[in-house]
């Protein structure tokens, strides 16, 4: 009774257990898998199959639709290379370039048997010549850079100034001197004007025009030969003793007779030792005054200290003609003083009178 009422598990479900099992799906392969056909243009495709025989086109799942992804990787593979290339090619050129210079040390030990055995170089051809042109080393044979030209010698004038003559002086027959030619400069410290005029020559005097003026009768003794002052010897001098008493006090000198009155304009004085105190004077007449204080004696020139060896003194009173002109000492240099026991002197080296335009 309880089993007639209950349903055998397959009726409760409502399948019927006898009734046979439902069949596959039409061309399911026996897989239950849907059959494959080209997606381009319908045809059918085999299982495995990755291009269509009809069309060519790849099948879903093949290499032609990954295509894309190792084009890609071609592409990046490409420029590694590309670079990598690069760099190589750079590195080969620096190296090249670093290799054209070779070191100094290698560089003078690769010229040394060069300079051994090359030739002797020819000799430098002569100014003004055409440099043949360097030949071309062969090859395997040591370079030899051809000789550098010299610079051309300056071009030098085919005139030459002529050499300006030197100023000399020429002695006059009575031994004095004659002034400075034309362009030369007058000696300094002669109380003059420097000048490049033509100077007058000196005046010709006679060997016994000088003579020692003594107004105040000082031994004679005291004085050189006065001749001396006018030989044109500058080596020989008329002397003049410094009183000890008196010193550097003095009142003597020089007087000069032209023999006939004659304008002057300057008197020049050299003397070894120079420091003295002078004057010059003129007188007419037939005999020099008695003394410097007489006023026939005309001053000439102021008071001069002679501190240069060589003095020119300009003279005053041009326009009147003297006979007489002295030479007056009123004092000594500190140097011709001396002593009591060894009292010094004054010298007159020459005496040169110089007459007026």
């Amino acid at each position: 009774m309880a089993t007639s009422l209950a349903d055998p598990p397959a009726r409760a479900a409502g399948k019927d257990p006898a009734a046979p099992s439902a069949p596959p799906p039409a061309g399911a392969d026996g897989l239950g898998a849907q059959p494959r056909v080209c997606a381009k243009c319908g045809a059918p495709m085999a299982s495995g199959q990755d291009w269509c025989f009809q069309c060519g086109a790849g099948a879903p799942g093949s290499l032609d639709t990954h295509a894309h992804r190792w084009r890609s990787g071609a592409a990046v593979l490409s420029a590694v290379a590309l670079l990598i290339a690069g760099a190589a090619v750079a590195a080969y050129a620096a190296l090249s370039k670093s290799n054209a210079k070779p070191r100094p040390a290698l560089a003078a030990l690769a010229q040394a048997p060069a300079a051994a055995t090359s030739p002797p170089a020819a000799a430098t051809p002569p100014t003004g010549s055409v440099t043949p042109p360097p030949t071309t080393p062969k090859l395997g044979a040591p370079s030899v850079k051809p000789p550098v030209p010299l610079p051309k010698p300056p071009k030098v004038p085919r005139t030459t100034a002529a050499p300006k003559p030197a100023a000399t002086t020429a002695p006059s027959t009575t031994g004095a001197t004659t002034t400075p030619a034309a362009g030369q400069k007058t000696p300094a410290g002669t109380g003059g004007t420097n000048t490049t005029q033509k100077q007058p020559t000196a005046l010709l005097l006679d060997t016994n025009a000088a003579s020692t003026y003594n107004p105040y009768a000082y031994p004679a003794s005291n004085f050189g030969d006065p001749s001396l002052a006018i030989d044109g010897e500058k080596s020989t001098a008329w002397t003049a003793l410094v009183d000890p008493a008196v010193a550097p006090k003095m009142a003597e000198g020089l007087v000069i007779d032209l023999k006939t009155a004659q304008k002057v304009s300057a008197l020049a004085l050299t003397s070894a030792k120079p420091g003295m105190t002078v004057q010059v004077y003129g007188a007419t007449g037939s005999a020099p005054p008695a003394s410097i204080t007489d006023p026939a004696w005309a001053p000439l020139s102021r008071l001069v200290v002679d501190d240069k060896r060589y003095q020119r003194i300009p003279l005053g009173h041009s326009k009147q003609a003297f006979r007489f002109v002295a030479l007056w000492i009123s004092k000594a240099p500190a140097s011709a003083v001396g002593r009591p026991r060894a009292p010094g002197h004054v010298k007159v080296n020459e005496l040169e009178l110089f007459p007026a335009r």
